[in-house]
């Protein structure tokens, strides 16, 4: 697929799958760009790979558990061997758990903030490199309202992880500026995803959809819409900054 604003260049989404992450992969793969699928589910980022592909685009669907370094480092090798380079990094995996404070394990605190937060950092810094060598490296964390106020849905793990990838944004948007890297975050509010649906049944929905002024839930396309807008050379003068997109549920300066 050519003639899109990505054309060239490389872009690797975790948690690109489903939901957020796939709607994230396909809106760059109809712009133009070569797209690295990571996901922990081999069936559901070999299909977002295909629907690409099938769509006149180039992907990639690589295996990659985003909190263990080593499947890192394989998943930037896999781009760089696969396509040459690394222009856009996208860290949007993470889990969702509603477990209250006092219950939560350690086990647990582990999993959802070493998915959330670590699995980020992990992912940018082995994607650095090759971000500093494109000369217009792109990094766009999916951060959360959770990391702005608390989270609606889930836990304190969850609130924390996510406030942490708002710190990580800004402290490597400083640091890597000078590699000609800028590094932004969008917070989305709550999005219409299959881990969504299954965290929520239908009197919480109500509650949920009427705290929103919007009145409705976010399309992934929506964020999408946003992360690529950060990644563009439109953007290039924009770092360390967050973009809520919540549907005005957080209305704060």
């Amino acid at each position: 697929m050519s003639g899109g604003r990505f054309d060239g260049r490389v872009t690797i989404v975790t948690g690109a799958g489903r939901g957020i992450g796939r709607a994230i992969a396909e809106r760059f793969g109809s712009d133009g760009a070569a797209v690295v699928i990571a996901d922990l589910d081999d069936a559901t980022a070999a299909e977002a790979a295909r629907a690409i592909e099938a769509a006149g685009g180039r992907a990639l669907a690589v295996h990659a558990d985003v909190t263990r370094p080593g499947e890192v480092e394989a998943l930037a090798a896999a781009a760089t061997d696969t396509f040459g380079r690394i222009d856009v990094l996208v860290n949007n995996a993470g889990i969702l758990r509603s477990t209250r404070a006092a219950d939560v394990t350690a086990e647990e605190w582990h999993l959802v903030v070493d998915s959330n937060l670590t699995g980020s950092f992990l992912c940018a810094r082995a994607a650095y490199p090759a971000l500093r060598d494109s000369g217009h490296g792109r990094i766009v964390n999916v951060a959360s309202m959770a990391g702005r106020a608390t989270s609606t849905l889930g836990g304190v793990h969850y609130t924390t992880a996510k406030a942490g990838v708002l710190g990580l944004t800004r402290h490597l948007a400083r640091e890597w500026a000078r590699d000609g890297i800028t590094v932004n975050a969008v917070s989305p509010g709550i999005v219409d995803t299959p881990m969504v649906r299954a965290s929520t049944d239908a009197a919480r929905m109500t509650q949920v959809l009427a705290s929103i002024p919007l009145g409705r839930l976010a399309d992934a396309s929506e964020i999408a819409s946003l992360v690529c807008y950060l990644a563009s050379d439109e953007a290039a003068y924009i770092t360390g900054t967050n973009v809520d997109i919540h549907g005005g549920e957080l209305i704060i300066a």
